[in-house]
């Protein structure tokens, strides 16, 4: 079965996406650097859920490829709009059903899309297939916060048609991503009461199998 959760919602907001992230330039500016710290120009990388290529456009300088996917056309349409480096390439495709080889890229990226997919397990199950002996995967995601401002920012995103279908904290994020088949190798609490994110890297550990959650 194909991704959907928020198709509907991202469609209908490409246009806008870039506007309505400026109010977190700074947290993403924060996770492209812990990023590049991680990356170097020998790897191969694939993102997953791009958006407009935010994330993608930021760290492409330190790597020696991206494939930049999302399950939205729309919000690939707006990624190449903007000018861009031709080791980064952008495509339409479905995160539970990626078209690549096994073992053929030497990390994944997927930023704060895990906790508004249905089925995340999926997604995490092709990333670790296509992840190399010892890849890397990189998941900041937002995670629960605490308070009357957390509980107002998530009912008004939710008025906008926007669902979150897992609302993690930090400890349970990153027991999913274990069970996953994963071993964390960081893990940061970034953000703010009112929107946190877990900063979370990872490495495909081979010993695990992944268990069906």
């Amino acid at each position: 079965m194909k991704e959907q959760g928020n198709k509907q919602f991202w469609s209908r907001w490409s246009g806008f996406y870039d506007r309505f992230m400026h109010s977190n330039e700074r947290l993403y500016d924060a996770i492209t650097a812990k990023m590049k710290g991680s990356l170097n120009r020998q790897m191969n990388v694939l993102e997953l859920a791009c958006g407009t290529g935010l994330i993608s456009g930021q760290i492409v300088g330190s790597v020696k490829s991206i494939e930049a996917t999302d399950f939205s056309p729309e919000m690939i349409a707006e990624a190449k709009k903007k000018p861009h480096s031709a080791r980064l390439h952008y495509s339409v495709q479905d995160a539970t059903n990626l078209p690549y080889g096994s073992e053929t890229f030497d990390a994944v990226v997927i930023t704060n899309a895990l906790h508004i997919m249905p089925e995340p397990e999926k997604a995490l199950s092709e990333a670790r297939r296509v992840l190399k002996e010892n890849g890397i995967l990189i998941a900041p995601t937002f995670v629960r916060g605490e308070g009357i401002g957390f509980r107002l920012r998530t009912r008004m995103m939710e008025l906008t048609g926007f669902r979150t279908y897992h609302k993690w904290d930090a400890r349970d994020f990153e027991k999913f991503v274990s069970q996953c088949g994963f071993t964390a190798t960081e893990e940061r609490l970034m953000g703010s009461s009112i929107a946190p994110l877990c900063y979370l890297e990872a490495r495909k550990d081979t010993n695990k199998q992944g268990e069906k959650l």
